[in-house]
């Protein structure tokens, strides 16, 4: 006996192909929602990774820069007990300075030359004074300028007085004294110069 099929098999096939379009529809939008999962969780991890990597910096930066305060708070205590040192070595080696200074410019001082007053400020002085002759204050000058202890001999000014009853040249004079590198606490500083090199010059 033959059998006829009169079911609608184009519309079956149609709506199978329909069914199967609508499940890969279906598995592509789960495949797509789980990749963009994917990358949200990814990337979300790379951000807490670098944003962990990030505390770590700041935290390390503020234990350099708290260390970098403490060195430098260091190097300023290092710096004022040098100067302190320096400062307390100066004065030692010039601590008989004055006795120099005074014998110097008493043995120096020529006769018709009368000092009547002496200021230092660091290391120059200042005379003040009164002389018979302006002769008598340039063989001053050239007496001080040959010194070991004096340099830099320097007239300021010069005039006529009246000192009683004689007519004098009241005198001002500044000079330098003569410093040591240990004395001034600098390496750069010239050495004293010698008797010698003095009155060679």
């Amino acid at each position: 006996m033959i059998r006829i099929n009169l079911l609608p098999h184009r519309e079956q096939k149609r709506q199978a192909r329909q069914h199967r379009y609508l499940a890969m529809l279906g598995v592509t939008f789960l495949a797509a929602v789980g990749v963009l999962v994917a990358g949200y969780m990814f990337y979300t991890a790379r951000i807490d990774t670098q944003n962990e990597r990030n505390q770590f910096l700041t935290s390390e930066n503020e234990k350099l820069d708290r260390e970098i305060a403490e060195i430098d708070k260091l190097k300023a205590e290092k710096q004022s007990l040098l100067d302190r040192k320096t400062v307390v070595e100066r004065l030692q080696s010039n601590r008989s300075e004055t006795v120099r200074v005074m014998d110097q410019l008493t043995r120096q001082t020529p006769e018709g030359i009368y000092l009547k007053d002496i200021k230092q400020t660091d290391d120059s002085l200042m005379l003040s004074g009164y002389a018979q002759s302006n002769a008598r204050v340039s063989t001053l000058m050239r007496n001080l300028n040959d010194s070991d202890v004096f340099e830099q001999p320097l007239l300021i000014e010069v005039k006529a007085a009246q000192v009683g009853n004689q007519r004098l040249s009241e005198f001002t004079l500044k000079i330098k004294i003569t410093r040591t590198a240990e004395q001034t606490g600098d390496a750069s500083a010239p050495a004293r110069k010698s008797p010698q090199a003095a009155k060679g010059a």
